[in-house]
């Protein structure tokens, strides 16, 4: 049996300040297109697990991550390779959350994404957000996000 390649894909959790979290659906000709997905990409080699959730989310969305700490790490193995989440709570951000890759972009309450089709990777973070709830990840804004001209709380500037 051939090693299947692992691949680091880093994820942004971006709360809007009313239990609701950003999800953006796949484009056409990508690995698994149509599914919905938190932001996020795949880490470049020698680039660190912040650096690499702050390019994707700028090429992705527009935004300039300010603050971010990392959350969760899962394992999902698809046919054809394995992938690592480095799954990353976006704290602060600058800018206004922008689809600059032309795709589908919602604000989702936590309730509702698991009727979504989303990656199979992503099925653990939907349950664990339901299960922790707000004493582990809130999407409510917090005193540093206030300084920022956007922030993980709205999906436009201050």
């Amino acid at each position: 049996m051939t090693p299947r390649e692992t691949v680091d894909v880093l994820v942004g959790l971006i709360g809007d300040g009313a239990d609701r979290w950003l999800v953006n659906r796949r484009r056409p000709g990508t690995h698994l297109a149509g599914l919905w997905e938190f932001p996020g990409g795949k880490r470049k080699a020698g680039e660190t697990p912040l650096a690499a959730l702050k390019r994707e989310l700028d090429e992705e969305l527009g935004i300039d991550v300010r603050a971010a700490e990392p959350w969760l790490t899962l394992v999902h193995d698809y046919p054809e390779k394995r992938v690592r989440l480095l799954v990353w709570r976006v704290l602060e951000y600058a800018g206004a959350v922008t689809a600059r890759e032309g795709q589908p972009l919602d604000w989702v309450r936590v309730e509702n994404l698991a009727a979504l089709p989303l990656l199979p990777a992503d099925l653990p973070i939907v349950a664990l957000l339901r299960d922790r709830g707000r004493d582990t990840v809130s999407s409510a804004p917090s005193r540093r996000r206030r300084l920022s001209k956007g922030r993980a709380g709205t999906s436009r500037p201050d």
